[in-house]
């Protein structure tokens, strides 16, 4: 079997080995930021010094997480004028302001205070430090907002225009587009599996650590921490990933066909496939 290596597979496969490997980085750094926040509010709360041992421990992490999210969302922006050069020049009278309004208040205040949060622990005082570590976590949210935003709109476009020429136009309300039909369950979909991520990934750092020492403390409260954040939000995601769901089976019922397995239409009900 010969593979048909034509330039829009080749840009395809380019293309999704990007997001792919970019993905796992801003959903890890979307609830670690969350995380660091809370480790240090309970640090400056309680005064025990593990809260603060865990939030340094995590923010070297969190630095380098951030980093490869960074340099790989620009290979990916790149790619949408490379690869997806047509499509860009087609719909990017409203996706570049999207993703503009993400550079301009997410990206801007993430990094005029990631700086602030590591390397000035020592610097200024604890009040500013963990004001900047909320900045931080607030611009990651900030930001999902936004490119989800952009994404959902591909896949439910509202709100827009079509010129002669075929170019995709903001309408008269830019809320049609932002707040297009998939967009609040794509959002809380994508936020809550951030937090579990990040509650999984602690997680078995610390038991990692009390597998070699049970009398770890500070891997003992990180995996208890990470237990409790799962043990919440994996449920929630059950009841939202069904909404999610529906809505995909309102608007795309294609791509919930392609997604269950049924290649062929059955219009008197498609059987359940659960393997």
């Amino acid at each position: 079997m010969e593979l048909d290596l034509t330039a829009l597979f080749l840009a395809r496969l380019q293309f999704a080995f990007t997001i792919s490997f970019h993905i796992i980085f801003p959903a890890f750094t979307i609830g670690l930021a969350s995380y660091l926040a809370v480790l240090e509010g309970l640090w400056l709360k309680t005064k025990a010094p593990l809260y603060l041992d865990l939030f340094r421990y995590w923010l070297k992490i969190f630095a380098i997480v951030f980093a490869m999210g960074v340099v790989s969302g620009i290979v990916m922006s790149y790619q949408f004028g490379t690869n997806w050069s047509v499509f860009s020049d087609k719909a990017g009278g409203v996706i570049g302001p999207l993703m503009g309004y993400e550079v301009l208040t997410a990206f801007f205040l993430e990094a005029g205070f990631l700086g602030v949060m590591l390397f000035g622990v020592r610097k200024v005082g604890p009040g500013l430090h963990f004001a900047a570590t909320l900045m931080v976590a607030l611009g990651t949210l900030i930001s999902a907002f936004w490119i989800l935003s952009a994404n959902s709109w591909m896949h439910t476009p509202t709100g827009h225009l079509v010129t002669p020429d075929g170019r995709f136009v903001p309408g008269p309300s830019w809320l049609a587009i932002i707040f297009n039909p998939s967009f609040p369950y794509r959002l809380t979909h994508t936020v809550i599996a951030s937090y579990l991520t990040t509650a999984l990934v602690v997680g078995a750092v610390g038991a990692w650590h009390l597998l070699r020492d049970t009398t770890n403390a500070h891997a003992r409260k990180m995996f208890s921490m990470a237990m409790w954040m799962a043990a919440l939000v994996a449920p929630v995601q059950i009841f939202v990933g069904d909404l999610h769901g529906l809505n995909t089976l309102e608007h795309q019922p294609a791509k919930v066909m392609a997604m269950e397995g049924h290649y062929q239409s059955h219009p008197e009900g498609a059987p359940l496939i659960l393997f």
